[in-house]
């Protein structure tokens, strides 16, 4: 379990309770916009496959999750949830950031503090060379959450998706800091 000043990141478990906050989550067609277009998971589809990503442990982060329930410190309340996970699956020495969090707290400094605790994390725990992050180009507020959390825009590219979305003809933007650049501006 990891403290922010303002959340707890705790591990995901594939339990009901856990399941209903990330059903919860995945059902507000905002917070999915930019994932899936809006789309709400099912019931399902949570219980079968997201939950079990979630919860998984992997191997080279130490046993670690790669995904960190958030939960605010003074009531407990679900906010939801960050990644810190391996881009291959064996190594840790390059990891994806990402986040997920409620519409409720969107723009309240939630997804930069977290963002924040595990660049941090993934340099002095887990000795990663480089943290990657990447979201569609027009989702302002991600990549304003990348830059303020001290990622560097690396690139603009078209990945090849099996559905199109709305702003994904405009392609995608990857952000990434390193292990030497943090440890120069003291982000570690």
């Amino acid at each position: 379990m990891r403290a922010t000043e303002r959340m707890t990141l705790r591990a995901f478990t594939e339990n009901a309770s856990d399941a209903a906050l990330v059903l919860g989550l995945d059902s507000d067609p905002a917070v999915m916009r930019y994932i899936n277009g809006g789309r709400p998971r099912t019931p399902q589809d949570v219980r079968e496959r997201v939950l079990p990503r979630l919860a998984r442990r992997y191997p080279c982060l130490g046993g670690r999750p790669g995904f960190w329930a958030a939960e605010d410190r003074a009531t407990g309340a679900f906010l939801g949830w960050f990644e810190l996970l391996p881009v291959d699956g064996d190594s840790a020495a390059v990891l994806e950031l990402g986040y997920r969090l409620n519409r409720s707290v969107w723009g309240q400094g939630y997804a930069t503090e977290g963002a924040r605790a595990l660049l941090t994390a993934a340099f002095t725990d887990l000795g990663a060379r480089r943290v990657t992050a990447n979201t569609m180009a027009v989702n302002a507020a991600s990549r304003r959450v990348m830059e303020k959390a001290g990622l560097r825009f690396v690139r603009a590219y078209f990945g090849d998706w099996p559905e199109a979305i709305p702003g994904s003809e405009h392609g995608e933007v990857e952000y990434a800091l390193t292990a030497a650049q943090a440890a120069a501006t003291g982000d570690r």
